[in-house]
């Protein structure tokens, strides 16, 4: 567990093809995965307000969850510049649940460490939700720092229920569907 943010609740990692990513994960049972297309999610990166694109696969292993984001679009992302870096993808960050993320970025600074924000997510103005960090001392695999919520108990409510839930073979890939606002699994499509 970490000092400053607690037990990893994610592993994030980025890669250049979701399905393949997912395939290597399902060959070591871990899943069900939900796959879900993310097209103009409003996003600030590096000091400039962007539209985010991605495809993103989430599954559960015990009690974290495991993220593969494949980038998209025309924007620049932390992703994208993580592939340019690792073109065959890897780690790119792990995941803590905070209270308050404003709050917890304070109190790293009070603590005397020095990280960079490079990309945040959530309600503008200021991205509340979720804002991705950097050591500038030490850079390497970024913390991701996400607000609890009602929201996010739900949406990773439902893939951790499914994971405990699964058989190792019956629908080892869901779509997620938002379009009610709240997260259900629909067939794939690939």
């Amino acid at each position: 567990m970490s000092t400053l943010f607690g037990p990893v609740v994610q592993q994030g990692y980025v890669v250049p093809d979701v399905e393949e990513a997912i395939s290597h994960w399902l060959e070591r049972g871990v899943g069900p995965f939900f796959l879900q297309d993310i097209s103009a999610f409003p996003c600030w990166y590096d000091g400039a307000d962007i539209m985010a694109d991605m495809r993103a696969g989430f599954a559960y292993c015990g009690d974290q969850q495991i993220e593969v984001i494949a980038p998209g679009g025309e924007h620049p992302s932390i992703y994208k510049d993580f592939l340019k870096r690792n073109p065959q993808g890897g780690l790119q960050h792990l995941a803590y649940w905070v209270d308050d993320v404003d709050e917890k970025l304070e109190a790293v600074a009070a603590a005397g460490h020095d990280y960079k924000v490079w990309q945040r997510y959530g309600q503008s103005p200021g991205y509340k939700a979720h804002a991705y960090v950097d050591s500038l001392s030490y850079p390497g695999v970024m913390i991701q720092l996400m607000a609890r919520s009602d929201f996010y108990d739900m949406f990773f409510g439902l893939m951790k229920q499914a994971a405990d839930e699964w058989d190792g073979h019956t629908d080892p890939i869901r779509m997620l569907d938002m379009s009610s606002g709240a997260p259900k699994a629909v067939p794939y499509k690939k």
